[in-house]
């Protein structure tokens, strides 16, 4: 049992109250009863969420739409959970969909592990949406300003010289500043 997985039982543990179907959800090796809680109705979001992240973490595609709606949860572990299965799951939809939530101006709020998937991704999408995104939050006054550091330490990870001039823009913001000079030393020349 890996890391990630031994978390997410932990967590869901007591959101299920230790049920019989939390277990079986736990030890099956049956990939259609998993995918069966995707679609059933009336299934509560910790059997979802197991369902999702199994199927995921074995590359099971078929967990892809759940993972993506988990990845943009208002629950923090839960993004990082679904972020780790979607990593895993390679499904070449991701890139896209983790672009489409980091840029969403809408749930900025919500942005924070679909920018840092974006950056684990090192996807052709992961340096126009994080630029993208930070620059929306380098405006006066925008309190998202986590998210907006994850954008900076993401684009210095992919050492993208496109970045640059956003890089540049974040310097004088406190918050920012630093982290900013960092990535911007991890940049090419030119």
């Amino acid at each position: 049992m890996d890391e990630e997985f031994r978390s997410l039982t932990d967590r869901l543990g007591d959101e299920a109250g230790g049920s019989e179907d939390f277990r079986r959800l736990l030890a099956t090796e049956d990939a259609e009863e998993l995918a069966l809680v995707l679609v059933e109705r009336e299934r509560p979001l910790w059997a979802r969420e197991i369902a999702a992240f199994r199927l995921g973490c074995g590359g099971d595609r078929r967990a892809f739409e759940t993972l993506v709606l988990l990845l943009n949860h208002r629950d923090p572990e839960r993004c990082v959970s679904a972020a780790h299965a979607l990593r895993l799951l390679g499904d070449p939809r991701t890139p896209r969909a983790a672009a489409a939530l980091a840029t969403n101006s809408l749930r900025t709020g919500y942005a924070l592990y679909p920018v840092r998937l974006l950056a684990a991704l090192r996807a052709p999408e992961s340096v126009p949406a994080l630029v993208s995104t930070l620059h929306r939050l380098l405006t006066p006054g925008e309190p998202h300003w986590r998210v907006a550091l994850a954008c900076v330490e993401g684009l210095g990870s992919l050492e993208d010289s496109r970045a640059r001039p956003v890089l540049e823009a974040a310097l004088p913001h406190p918050r920012l500043g630093a982290a900013a000079e960092e990535a911007l030393r991890q940049l090419p020349e030119g």
